[in-house]
């Protein structure tokens, strides 16, 4: 049985970095909000239906989000941590509030989003904001810690046992052994019975993350791009989904587990304008078969190991979200449902 995972953006409430950086109140939706379509028959903005404009301070948002992934058979949210070195941290209230309250009651993990913050996606790339650094054994320690509570809640999603951690930028690790064989010995002395440690993989690299100490690793190929494919528009790099899709689930590799990243479109304009990337001809048909390849792809394993991870659940300003809009609806989500029912049906 498919283990549909989730990857949840938690941008939806006011900071004061925020505020600070971007002017007062902003959040993701600011610039989904603004999205200007850039020629005719491009899809912006996107608005949210169901769920709404919500903010993720209020507990009743998210239990609405986990009722409905929930209800298409969605098993748990995939939540972006940021934890820059020495404690620094930002954007972790809704979660800490989740682990607290106990609510929702819906399985999640976490993954650690390691990289600097600087203003690219509003236009000001050589601006930095935040620093990603790696102090050193002692900082990794403190993470570890910090995390503990939330690897022995009984909603953390496991595969054999082991809480799930993925870390999104492998390569920005000063040694990337040192830091899992370091963590998995943490995981043991809490006692735990282990870690399942996943490096993300991006866009068809082909880095073998046993080679630095993790367990395996996700292919995330969101977006997926190819000169070959481009109907460039001034600089905006135009793709036909059509044509990107099959390159989204790569095949097994031997001697190596990775994990399929699929999504259900892509569009970055509402943060980069014409320096943004747009998939064009993406429908619910369409994430439906590239479901069902993914499922094809994992069915052979152990029911544990049928990890398949969706990016995303929300992430509105790159057009890459399952939550119900005004043009699909609960399309994407029943595309979903579908797809993963196709071996049982």
């Amino acid at each position: 049985m498919t283990r549909a995972i989730a990857f949840h953006l938690p941008q939806f409430h006011p900071i004061p970095q925020n505020d600070e950086w971007w002017g007062k109140g902003f959040t993701e939706w600011t610039n989904t909000a603004k999205a200007k379509p850039l020629f005719e028959g491009h899809y912006q903005p996107h608005v949210p239906a169901d769920l709404g404009f919500y903010d993720l301070r209020l507990p009743e948002a998210r239990q609405d989000q986990a009722d409905l992934a929930k209800k298409y058979g969605i098993e748990g949210f995939c939540y972006y941590h940021y934890w820059f070195g020495h404690g620094q941290r930002i954007l972790e209230r809704p979660f800490e509030e989740i682990l607290a309250s106990g609510e929702p009651d819906f399985p999640f993990c976490l993954c650690w989003a390691n990289h600097s913050w600087t203003g690219v996606w509003h236009g000001v790339p050589d601006r930095l904001l935040i620093a990603q650094t790696y102090p050193g054994p002692a900082d990794n320690e403190a993470h570890f810690n910090s995390l503990l509570p939330a690897f022995q809640d009984p909603r953390y999603i496991k595969v054999d046992g082991n809480p799930v951690f993925l870390v999104f930028d492998p390569y920005g690790l000063p040694d990337a052994r040192a830091f899992a064989a370091q963590w998995h010995e943490m995981a043991l002395k809490a006692g735990l019975p282990g870690l399942h440690l996943l490096a993300i993989r991006h866009n068809g690299q082909n880095w073998n993350p046993h080679d630095g100490g993790f367990d395996g690793a996700i292919d995330m190929r969101i977006p997926f791009f190819s000169k070959e494919w481009s109907e460039g528009t001034r600089e905006t790099l135009i793709l036909d989904h059509r044509q990107v899709t099959a390159h989204e689930v790569a095949e097994p590799e031997p001697g190596i587990t990775t994990y399929p990243c699929i999504g259900p479109s892509w569009d970055n304009t509402p943060r980069l304008g014409r320096r943004g990337i747009i998939y064009v001809n993406s429908h619910p048909d369409l994430f439906r078969e590239t479901v069902r390849r993914a499922v094809g792809v994992l069915a052979q394993r152990p029911a544990e190991n049928q990890l398949m991870f969706l990016k995303a659940w929300n992430e509105w300003a790159e057009g890459n979200h399952l939550e119900p809009d005004l043009k699909f609806g609960h399309g994407w989500l029943e595309a979903l449902r579908q797809g993963m029912a196709c071996l049982t049906s």
